[in-house]
């Protein structure tokens, strides 16, 4: 079996009957100027932390840059934005007391050094125009150096990516290929609402340099403007036999940057895992024992609005405080894993057959915001609240009191 069909089988595996939902949050840690946390400080402290939680510590080019526990993991972003990726739960609640947990050992020892734990799509500072990316340094992994070095002859945003920005990331679980595909279909069709309900800015007149009028969306831009042989939506997503062999073929024949072999980074720039299987540097003696890391690898390289691996993971979010990122699981929940609200989403939409008009509804919500007119001439506004009641619909209990705080500092992005 080659590889192609390994990553075939290896996306297949992940088919469960589980509603999970791993929640994963990129923080932004600032001194009182608004300055980044130093990496040499930063990784002093997942050291010390992480023996003392005996955790995990994990190593990338020799540099302690996370730690993983049995409830969540810490990794150590490009210009060292700190994440958490909470294991898959069903219980929002459990979610919850996870973050919690985490945000109780780790504020105290911020505070104590002067620093403050953000959640912004942007680094304030940035927004408020007092820097550029131009003077942030990125973390000594050779991974980022090699992603600097291609990424900044792609797109004329790579370095506000890589530097200057944060996320809100939700895995789904998929029972099936069609499963997967409606799953993926609906939420594609759904994105542009879901942009602009989880934007998080701190400075509203802000735009990115050359895109002056589009306002909003700040982290999309950035993305979308990045290479599209790794970003934007999956091609072919939206039509009827999409399914496993088109996302192991995408990935396949993505170029893939960086080659990372027992935990160490080599430049390999435009080939793919094709060329370099073909050309003998992925061996076969790689193929044979570590198939599944080099899935990982592979995938880990392709920054698609949805990357699909043994989940689908929802990457249209900006970095929102907890509040705010469990009454976005809660929303997901109560669209994606109720069936009824999925299938009429399905069909409500149905007539919604090309990426490029999700896209277009995209653009106008970076100019117009909430005010934009998407589908059916109704404003992005107005879609928002349909689906955040029809999610109601889907939910029971504190599931409900979660999906309210969705909605949060909407006030101050609506204009």
């Amino acid at each position: 079996m080659g590889f192609k069909e390994d990553i075939v089988s290896y996306i297949q595996s992940g088919e469960s009957n589980n509603k999970n939902l791993g929640l994963e949050i990129e923080h932004f840690v600032v001194d009182e100027k608004g300055n980044q946390i130093g990496f040499d400080e930063i990784t002093d402290l997942i050291s010390t932390v992480s023996d003392k939680l005996n955790a995990k510590t994990n190593y990338s080019d020799g540099y302690p840059v996370g730690y993983t526990t049995d409830e969540y993991a810490i990794t150590l972003e490009p210009s060292c934005q700190f994440e958490i990726s909470i294991n898959p739960y069903e219980d929002l609640e459990k979610i919850e007391y996870i973050y919690k947990e985490f945000f109780k050992v780790w504020e105290p020892l911020f505070k104590e050094r002067g620093y403050q734990i953000l959640t912004n799509g942007n680094l304030p500072k940035v927004e408020q125009g007092l820097i550029t990316p131009d003077n942030i340094t990125l973390t000594p992994k050779l991974r980022y150096k090699y992603m600097d070095e291609y990424l900044s002859k792609s797109g004329k945003f790579s370095r506000y990516m890589m530097r200057a920005s944060a996320s809100t990331q939700l895995s789904i679980d998929y029972k099936s290929e069609k499963d997967l595909a409606k799953k993926l279909r609906v939420l594609e069709k759904i994105s542009p609402i879901l942009t602009i309900i989880m934007e998080s800015k701190t400075n509203n007149d802000f735009t990115l340099p050359g895109n002056e009028g589009q306002k909003h969306l700040l982290r999309i831009q950035e993305w979308d403007d990045l290479d599209p042989a790794r970003t934007g939506f999956l091609k072919g997503s939206l039509d009827e036999d999409f399914g496993y062999k088109d996302i192991a073929d995408i990935n396949y024949n993505m170029p893939l940057i960086l080659l990372t072999k027992d935990g160490e980074s080599e430049y390999v720039g435009d080939s793919s895992a094709k060329d370099l299987i073909e050309k003998g540097v992925i061996t076969e003696n790689d193929l044979k024992e570590k198939t599944t890391s080099l899935i990982e690898h592979v995938f880990s390289m392709g920054f698609f609005h949805y990357r699909i691996k043994t989940y689908i993971e929802v990457r249209l979010a900006d970095s929102v405080p907890i509040d705010k990122a469990l009454g976005f699981t809660a929303l997901l929940k109560g669209l994606i894993y109720d069936e009824h609200n999925l299938n009429y989403l399905d069909e409500k939409l149905s007539y919604i057959r090309s990426l490029d008009q999700i896209q277009s509804a995209i653009d106008q919500i970076k100019v117009d915001g909430f005010d934009a007119k998407i589908y059916d001439g109704k404003t992005a506004y107005e879609w928002s609240e349909e689906i955040i009641e029809l999610a109601d619909s889907g939910l029971e209990g504190k599931d409900k009191e979660y999906l309210k705080n969705v909605r949060t500092f909407w006030s101050d992005i609506k204009s």
